[in-house]
């Protein structure tokens, strides 16, 4: 087998027809009648063979792909080139706008809209809204914590069109994948065929839309 490391990324015009067996002796299996591609399946047998072939395909400059493993791999969001996620600064800016709501709320309502003297206290202080600004704090914090991960994460989604393949199903027993996306800017199905294929993937299959 060729070391994946070596491979380098598709490029030219599109390659070889949908659906057919590679030049090798990996299985590809193809779309059916006037389906639309979703993208491209492969499979792999070894976790050193899927951290591999994510770097790789990580350099060949992809957008739109993922990695599946039935368990968490240690190093494979620095093999796939993953960012620090941006949920912590919209969770800070969440809490941050709680907070501000809360107390704006109260100096308004204690300060302005209805006074009330009691026992010659001002009529607004801050260490007695304490406790309103720390709760909306944590309430605006938790919900843009939990709306963005929705979000960014692209949820809810009931179905998903890797669910169609049969072989995806064992990504949550012992086998690992990649997917490349047909929508990725740098995808033609023949080319990335052969791409994944010279990666140390023992099968390939073309993805239907939904």
């Amino acid at each position: 087998m060729s070391d994946p490391r070596k491979m380098t990324a598709p490029g030219g015009p599109g390659g070889s027809s949908a659906g057919r067996t590679g030049a090798g002796s990996i299985p590809v299996e193809g779309l059916g009648a006037g389906g639309e591609l979703w993208g491209i399946l492969a499979e792999f047998q070894t976790v050193d063979l899927l951290l591999a072939a994510a770097e790789q395909v990580r350099d060949a400059g992809f957008k739109h792909w993922d990695a599946h493993a039935p368990f968490p791999v240690h190093g494979l969001n620095d093999a796939m080139g993953i960012r620090q996620t941006r949920l912590p600064l919209l969770v800070l800016g969440g809490g941050l706008t709680g907070g501000s709501l809360a107390l704006l709320m109260q100096w308004w309502m204690n300060a302005v809209n209805y006074k009330y003297l009691i026992s010659g206290k001002p009529f607004f202080s801050v260490p007695a809204n304490i406790p309103i600004v720390f709760e909306l704090t944590v309430l605006f914090a938790a919900l843009s914590a939990f709306g963005g991960m929705l979000a960014f994460n692209n949820l809810p989604r009931f179905h998903h069109p890797l669910f169609r393949s049969e072989r995806f199903r064992r990504t949550t027993q012992d086998r690992f994948f990649i997917s490349i996306e047909a929508r990725d800017p740098k995808f033609k199905a023949g080319p990335v065929r052969e791409f994944l294929e010279c990666l140390g993937s023992t099968h390939i299959e073309l993805v239907e839309e939904d």
